[in-house]
């Protein structure tokens, strides 16, 4: 939905125009094509520098609800900063008191399944997997956690969230 619902007043006289702003447009805004952001990529200490690597996003957001989905891979110059990794949002999240989540996947010498976070009022999300291969707790995502990432590796989420507008 691309705005506020119409507040009708007694009396008021309903056209084609009104109707199809209000029903049709609202309508067609569910079916519309998804579209692109860059995620920023930074962290709780210092930021990793991508350089050639890439970081594509693609958000649908259907009144205050946003579907996004994000990739990123590190180039043979990226550097990867210290602290635990964030990824920028394409709109800040509800300050509902609620940590919202969703799948999450990072690949580097092995692969990782676990889930991305979005607190409560958050511009960024964080990811979580396995603390290592030998450790089931669940670790978030730094330089050196789960592994230690080099060239090549991905960094992938979906999520659905709440947004605060």
């Amino acid at each position: 939905m691309t705005f506020g619902p119409k507040t009708w007043l007694v009396g008021e006289t309903v056209s084609a125009a009104l109707l199809n702003q209000e029903i049709r447009d609202q309508f067609n805004s569910i079916f519309d094509a998804w579209s692109s952001y860059t995620p920023a990529w930074t962290s709780t200490s210092t930021n990793p520098v991508l350089n050639n690597g890439s970081a594509t996003g693609r958000y649908l957001k259907i009144g205050r609800t946003c579907y996004v989905t994000v990739l990123v891979t590190s180039g043979s110059t990226t550097t990867y900063g210290s602290g635990t990794y964030l990824f920028s949002l394409p709109f800040a999240s509800a300050n509902a008191g609620v940590v919202q989540l969703g799948p999450a996947r990072v690949s580097g010498v092995s692969t990782w399944d676990g889930h991305c976070y979005v607190n409560a009022g958050a511009t960024t999300a964080g990811l979580t997997t396995n603390a290592s291969a030998g450790n089931a707790a669940g670790g978030n995502i730094t330089p050196t956690v789960p592994e230690t990432w080099a060239a090549g590796a991905t960094f992938r989420f979906s999520l659905t969230y709440q947004t605060a507008t």
